[in-house]
């Protein structure tokens, strides 16, 4: 998942080389932590949002087949 994720934001900045996603396991939930440049941070985001809900959305899609709630941050 974190690869996958790590894939699409690269692909949404203009510095993919400052893209770097950490995993963080507690108690039943895997917390991803998107890491991006600062001036590519709304770029992640999107317009109202958009963007940081779908990239959310794909996390969760992907983390039912592992049976694991899934949480993700965007951090610059």
């Amino acid at each position: 998942m974190a690869e996958l994720l790590e894939y699409l934001a690269r692909r949404l900045v203009d510095e993919p080389d400052a893209v770097r996603v950490d995993q963080i396991e507690e108690e039943g939930l895997l917390l991803l932590r998107l890491h991006v440049a600062k001036d590519d941070v709304g770029k992640v985001i999107g317009r109202q949002g958009r963007i940081a809900r779908s990239l959310r959305t794909i996390a969760r899609a992907g983390s039912v087949r592992e049976r694991r709630r899934v949480q993700l941050e965007i951090v610059d």
